[in-house]
């Protein structure tokens, strides 16, 4: 089979479905797209259109019925749950809308989190911490722990613990859904940012219009990509 070196991610007629009461809820139907390696990709839609279950189908959290996702040029499709770990977690970084911070945890302790268990030094985990909060100007408040931040700095340490390990992909769920349009704008500008200063592939999943930021813009409703522009 040939690859495309410059495609990140690939899905090939991917479907996924769901019994809910007794009922089949068509989640994703014949889902075909490319995504290019470092593009800034926004998937845009109405709420329950598909575009969370999209994620987690590219990132191999969930697995389709039908279809196939290649993954950096591998077929993850298939994998077992191992490899599909091992593979999240050497080159997928997750953003989260509810920030899914460790509440007992300070700031550096939560992006240190993202690299255990680990065969790296303390030292050498504390200074990749170190560096990553510094990458999104947080490093001030690397003790202070999620309930003495704001919305918009616990996001960014959630940003930070998503790139401490340096991934090739950074898949982003509604990551300004519970911000203001302040912080919104600040959280955007930081992952174009991060984006561009390490030719991260990053996908982002929104019901807002966000498409100022992107190279891609990918819109879905009830389970169909309807357009890609």
């Amino acid at each position: 089979m040939m690859v495309d070196i410059d495609v990140m991610i690939k899905a090939e007629e991917v479907n996924k479905e769901y019994r809910r009461e007794g009922a089949i809820i068509r989640a994703l139907i014949d889902i075909n797209l490319e995504i290019k390696e470092g593009k800034f990709v926004i998937i845009q839609g109405p709420t329950a259109c598909g575009k969370s279950t999209l994620l987690n189908v590219l990132s191999g959290l969930d697995l389709p019925d039908s279809g196939k996702v290649i993954l950096d040029g591998e077929n993850i499709s298939r994998s077992t749950e191992d490899r599909l770990a091992r593979i999240r977690r050497r080159k997928i970084g997750f953003v989260f809308q509810d920030f899914n911070l460790i509440n007992n945890l300070t700031a550096i302790e939560n992006v240190e989190s993202a690299l255990w268990p680990t065969v790296l030094r303390n030292k050498e985990v504390e200074n990749r911490a170190i560096a990553a909060l510094r990458d999104v100007d947080l490093l001030e408040r690397k003790d202070h722990f999620p309930v003495q931040m704001s919305g918009g700095e616990k996001q960014r340490v959630a940003i930070a613990r998503a790139i401490v390990h340096r991934p090739r992909v950074i898949l982003a769920d509604e990551p300004t859904g519970n911000l203001d349009p302040d912080s919104e704008t600040m959280i955007m500008n930081l992952l174009k940012k991060l984006n561009k200063d390490y030719d991260t592939t990053m996908i982002i999943v929104s019901h807002r219009d966000l498409s100022k930021w992107c190279d891609q813009l990918i819109k879905m409703d009830k389970g169909r990509i309807i357009s890609i522009k």
